[in-house]
């Protein structure tokens, strides 16, 4: 098939390899999900047909190297990537590359995704360079020291959680964030207040956010909203706004 029917089919076992970081559901799932992409982005623009069998055809040379697969691709592998650093497991990562490549090539779609999680960034410019470098202490089990710990896990979160809305992965990522974001602000409730700034408001504000039992984008939000002042760092009006709107529940 070549409809959005089949597209949500093909996206479903994908989104599960992503939340349960599974490397060989995501290498399985890989390929038909570039398929019905490429083929949908290229039926959409009026270059191919739907064929007389309804089957979603296979990817041509062309269409690997396209830019559908490679942004679909991207989004994809940056969303495993993602979910493989909050869980600390590299050897996720490196076994999806070493698949993909043996598969489709060492340049195969989507490839330069990986950059971010493995290329040297001394200077993060983009929002990708930033969650690739806070990924890459994640995957390199880099745990920064007590004073610093909270302020590094609440800069990690936000970045995560702005690229996680970016992506057509968005819950995929979500969730394990969340998982993610409590256990580092359990883990300082339990073991670094004494590094948090304005203790005596702080402590109220994240045992309050702890309290939230849903591990959802609301969950992140009011959490980064709220431990901000705990790290003294003053957010822009626009990021105030951002996550305020986020954290609302109804």
């Amino acid at each position: 098939m070549t409809d959005m029917a089949e597209l949500q089919k093909r996206k479903q076992p994908l989104n599960l390899a992503i939340v349960h970081v599974d490397p060989d559901a995501f290498i399985a799932n890989y390929v038909p999900w570039l398929e019905i992409t490429s083929f949908i982005t290229a039926l959409r623009a009026g270059d191919v047909e739907v064929p007389a069998d309804g089957a979603t055809p296979k990817l041509t040379p062309q269409q690997i190297k396209g830019a559908a697969a490679v942004n679909y691709g991207g989004d994809a592998l940056f969303a495993f990537c993602m979910a493989a650093a909050l869980k600390d497991d590299k050897a996720a990562v490196e076994k999806v590359d070493a698949a993909l490549t043996e598969q489709l090539g060492q340049e195969y779609p989507g490839s330069t995704a990986l950059w971010s999680f493995r290329s040297p960034i001394a200077s993060p410019m983009s929002l990708e360079d930033h969650v690739g470098q806070a990924a890459q202490k994640m995957l390199a089990g880099d745990i920064p020291p007590p004073p610093m710990r909270a302020r590094e896990n609440w800069n990690a979160g936000l970045r995560f959680f702005e690229k996680a809305r970016k992506s057509n992965f968005v819950n995929e990522i979500v969730y394990p964030l969340a998982l993610w974001t409590r256990a580092k602000w359990t883990e300082t409730l339990e073991k670094g207040v004494a590094f948090m700034a304005h203790i005596e408001d702080s402590v109220p504000e994240l045992q309050e956010c702890l309290a939230e039992t849903r591990n959802d984008q609301a969950f992140i939000a009011n959490m980064l909203l709220k431990m901000a002042p705990a790290i003294e760092t003053d957010l822009t009006d626009e990021m105030q706004g951002f996550l305020r709107s986020l954290s609302r529940r109804v």
